[in-house]
Protein backbone atom coordinates (compact mmCIF):
# COMPACT_ATOMS: atom_id res chain seq x y z
CA UNK A 1 0.00 0.00 0.00
CA UNK A 2 1.03 3.21 -1.07
CA UNK A 3 2.16 5.93 1.68
CA UNK A 4 -0.12 8.61 0.05
CA UNK A 5 2.99 10.51 -1.50
CA UNK A 6 1.59 10.04 -5.17
CA UNK A 7 -2.04 9.76 -6.25
CA UNK A 8 -2.98 6.43 -6.75
CA UNK A 9 -5.43 4.82 -8.93
CA UNK A 10 -8.43 3.99 -6.55
CA UNK A 11 -9.30 0.45 -7.94
CA UNK A 12 -5.75 -0.31 -6.11
CA UNK A 13 -7.03 0.29 -2.95
CA UNK A 14 -9.78 -1.86 -3.72
CA UNK A 15 -7.07 -4.86 -4.89
CA UNK A 16 -5.26 -4.36 -1.56
CA UNK A 17 -8.78 -4.59 0.34
CA UNK A 18 -9.34 -8.13 -1.50
CA UNK A 19 -5.47 -8.84 -0.95
CA UNK A 20 -6.39 -8.59 3.14
CA UNK A 21 -9.19 -10.05 3.21
CA UNK A 22 -7.98 -13.27 1.80
CA UNK A 23 -5.06 -13.26 4.08
CA UNK A 24 -7.60 -12.98 7.03
CA UNK A 25 -9.43 -16.38 5.52
CA UNK A 26 -6.36 -17.66 4.75
CA UNK A 27 -4.86 -17.65 8.05
CA UNK A 28 -8.17 -18.59 9.95
CA UNK A 29 -9.11 -20.68 7.77
CA UNK A 30 -9.67 -24.25 9.92
CA UNK A 31 -9.70 -22.54 13.54
CA UNK A 32 -11.64 -22.45 16.24
CA UNK A 33 -12.40 -19.20 18.09
CA UNK A 34 -10.52 -19.90 20.97
CA UNK A 35 -7.98 -21.69 18.67
CA UNK A 36 -7.09 -18.33 17.13
CA UNK A 37 -7.60 -15.82 20.02
CA UNK A 38 -5.03 -18.24 21.95
CA UNK A 39 -2.31 -18.39 18.63
CA UNK A 40 -0.60 -15.07 19.15
CA UNK A 41 1.27 -14.87 15.73
CA UNK A 42 -2.33 -16.02 13.72
CA UNK A 43 -4.07 -13.25 16.39
CA UNK A 44 -1.60 -9.93 15.89
CA UNK A 45 -1.53 -10.81 12.10
CA UNK A 46 -5.11 -11.32 11.22
CA UNK A 47 -5.38 -8.01 13.57
CA UNK A 48 -2.81 -6.37 11.44
CA UNK A 49 -4.72 -7.27 8.40
CA UNK A 50 -8.22 -6.53 9.30
CA UNK A 51 -6.40 -2.82 10.08
CA UNK A 52 -4.63 -2.53 6.67
CA UNK A 53 -8.24 -3.23 5.07
CA UNK A 54 -9.48 -0.11 6.86
CA UNK A 55 -7.05 2.17 5.78
CA UNK A 56 -6.90 0.94 2.25
CA UNK A 57 -10.93 1.69 2.92
CA UNK A 58 -9.97 5.47 4.10
CA UNK A 59 -7.92 6.29 0.55
CA UNK A 60 -10.81 5.15 -1.42
CA UNK A 61 -12.47 8.57 -2.84
CA UNK A 62 -15.63 9.57 -1.29
CA UNK A 63 -17.15 9.86 -4.55
CA UNK A 64 -16.46 6.34 -5.43
CA UNK A 65 -17.55 5.40 -1.74
CA UNK A 66 -21.08 7.17 -2.21
CA UNK A 67 -21.36 5.55 -5.97
CA UNK A 68 -20.77 1.93 -4.33
CA UNK A 69 -23.54 1.95 -1.17
CA UNK A 70 -23.39 -1.56 -0.91
CA UNK A 71 -19.80 -2.08 0.80
CA UNK A 72 -20.05 -0.66 4.42
CA UNK A 73 -17.48 1.69 4.51
CA UNK A 74 -17.72 3.34 8.03
CA UNK A 75 -18.01 -0.14 9.35
CA UNK A 76 -14.46 -1.29 7.61
CA UNK A 77 -13.12 1.60 8.53
CA UNK A 78 -14.40 2.17 12.38
CA UNK A 79 -12.40 -0.68 13.71
CA UNK A 80 -9.47 0.00 11.80
CA UNK A 81 -9.60 2.95 14.36
CA UNK A 82 -9.65 0.72 17.00
CA UNK A 83 -7.21 -1.51 16.10
CA UNK A 84 -4.53 0.80 14.99
CA UNK A 85 -5.24 3.52 17.96
CA UNK A 86 -6.64 0.44 20.83
CA UNK A 87 -9.18 2.43 21.87
CA UNK A 88 -11.16 0.91 24.49
CA UNK A 89 -9.36 -2.39 23.75
CA UNK A 90 -10.42 -4.97 21.76
CA UNK A 91 -13.10 -7.07 22.03
CA UNK A 92 -12.56 -11.02 20.85
CA UNK A 93 -16.05 -11.80 19.91
CA UNK A 94 -16.36 -8.70 17.82
CA UNK A 95 -13.30 -9.81 15.71
CA UNK A 96 -14.43 -12.96 15.44
CA UNK A 97 -17.79 -12.05 14.05
CA UNK A 98 -15.89 -9.77 11.60
CA UNK A 99 -13.49 -12.10 10.64
CA UNK A 100 -16.21 -15.08 10.20
CA UNK A 101 -19.19 -12.82 9.04
CA UNK A 102 -17.94 -9.90 7.48
CA UNK A 103 -14.95 -10.55 5.97
CA UNK A 104 -15.64 -13.06 3.10
CA UNK A 105 -19.04 -10.98 2.19
CA UNK A 106 -16.74 -7.71 1.77
CA UNK A 107 -14.35 -9.92 -0.21
CA UNK A 108 -17.04 -10.67 -2.77
CA UNK A 109 -18.25 -7.59 -2.89
CA UNK A 110 -15.41 -5.90 -3.38
CA UNK A 111 -14.46 -8.84 -5.96
CA UNK A 112 -17.54 -7.94 -8.21
CA UNK A 113 -16.89 -4.16 -7.74
CA UNK A 114 -13.67 -5.03 -9.53
CA UNK A 115 -15.50 -7.32 -12.28
CA UNK A 116 -17.78 -4.80 -12.77
CA UNK A 117 -14.61 -1.59 -13.57
CA UNK A 118 -12.38 -4.02 -15.59
CA UNK A 119 -15.60 -4.10 -17.97
CA UNK A 120 -16.46 -0.86 -17.96
CA UNK A 121 -12.70 0.24 -18.49
CA UNK A 122 -10.77 3.59 -17.07
CA UNK A 123 -8.10 5.93 -17.67
CA UNK A 124 -5.60 4.15 -15.86
CA UNK A 125 -5.92 0.83 -18.06
CA UNK A 126 -5.36 3.29 -21.55
CA UNK A 127 -2.18 4.65 -19.99
CA UNK A 128 -0.69 1.00 -19.02
CA UNK A 129 0.83 -0.01 -22.41
CA UNK A 130 2.27 3.79 -22.52
CA UNK A 131 3.93 3.35 -18.79
CA UNK A 132 5.29 -0.60 -19.87
CA UNK A 133 6.48 1.66 -23.10
CA UNK A 134 8.38 3.64 -21.31
CA UNK A 135 9.85 1.32 -18.41
CA UNK A 136 11.74 -0.58 -21.76
CA UNK A 137 12.68 2.30 -23.20
CA UNK A 138 14.31 3.47 -20.01
CA UNK A 139 15.34 -0.12 -19.54
CA UNK A 140 16.69 -0.43 -22.75
CA UNK A 141 18.90 2.93 -22.43
CA UNK A 142 20.25 1.86 -19.30
CA UNK A 143 20.96 -1.50 -21.08
CA UNK A 144 22.92 0.39 -24.13
CA UNK A 145 24.39 3.02 -21.30
CA UNK A 146 25.67 0.24 -19.69
CA UNK A 147 26.99 -2.02 -22.22
CA UNK A 148 28.50 1.20 -23.86
CA UNK A 149 30.90 2.22 -20.35
CA UNK A 150 31.17 -1.61 -20.26
CA UNK A 151 32.97 -1.41 -23.55
CA UNK A 152 34.95 1.73 -23.45
CA UNK A 153 36.47 1.01 -20.39
CA UNK A 154 37.14 -2.53 -21.33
Amino acid sequence: MSDGSHKREWRFYIDDMIGFARKVQSYTDGLEQQSFISNDLIYDTVLRNLELIGKAATRVPNDIRLKHTEVPWRMIIAPRNRLAHAYLGIDDVTIWSIIQDNIPELQETLEKINAVNSRVGTRMESRVPRLVDMSMHVLSWYTIYGERIWSETR
